[in-house]
């Protein structure tokens, strides 16, 4: 399945959020969207709001990432302000990872589940028929500009081979410390998707460093 590429609005300015959107929209596939509860992990971050106000502004898909404590209550709320995909962390839902599967499905979301570095990538296996993509974090969640960790390629690895031996379509998504070189590694591993905050925004040139991801993700095979 071919990559693509998710802009990570984390590492944006928030004050100029949608002139920010503006400039990479032509290059990326979807938008990234990190909500934080200060809980699960211990910064805050965007809200359903943000989401909602930014949904008549761009045909992009909204892919909204939670790293919340308790992310089934904001789902109603998300699937109104118009959001395609949400991912929870399964180690919030580890109770019963396909139940909350269920309640995004149900209000008409797809569903993705996502993994913390030291979570084995085996936790997810059971559930890869049920969702659209899985996230492999490739830093610890909560803050951008982190290093990225490559220690977690071997779980892309072991995840590619798996979903293709199923003869499945599930992305795999690459978050946390994504540029130009990381990116190549984790699409050679088997990754699909490269969502990348602060080597967009946080460059003199968000549009110039999108496209230059949007080419990596068209070219390598």
């Amino acid at each position: 399945m071919p990559a693509t590429l998710a802009a990570s609005i984390l590492s944006a300015d928030m004050a100029r959020l949608l002139e920010q959107v503006r400039l990479v929209e032509r290059y990326a596939d979807s938008l990234h969207i990190d909500l934080m509860d200060g809980h699960f992990v211990s910064t805050l971050g965007i809200g359903p709001g943000v989401v909602e106000s930014l949904r008549p502004h761009t045909d992009l898909r909204f892919h909204c990432h939670l790293m919340l404590e308790d992310p089934l209550a904001l789902l109603d709320v998300l699937a109104k302000a118009g959001t395609n995909l949400v991912t929870c962390h399964l180690e919030a839902v580890e109770d019963d990872p396909a139940a909350a599967i269920a309640e995004v499905r149900a209000r008409g979301m797809d569903a993705g589940l996502a993994i913390n570095p030291e979570t084995p990538a085996a936790v997810l296996l059971p559930y890869l028929e049920q969702v659209v993509g899985v996230i492999v974090m490739s830093v610890h969640p909560g803050w951008a500009g982190q290093a990225f960790l490559p220690e977690v390629l071997p779980k892309v690895e072991a995840l590619r081979a798996e979903i293709d031996r199923r003869g499945l379509t599930v992305d795999i998504e690459m978050d946390g410390g994504i540029n130009a070189e990381t990116g190549r590694r984790c699409l050679e591993a088997g990754a699909t998707v490269l969502a990348a905050a602060s080597s967009i925004f946080r460059s003199g040139d968000p549009a110039a460093s999108a496209r230059t991801l949007a080419d990596l993700v068209r070219s390598v095979p």
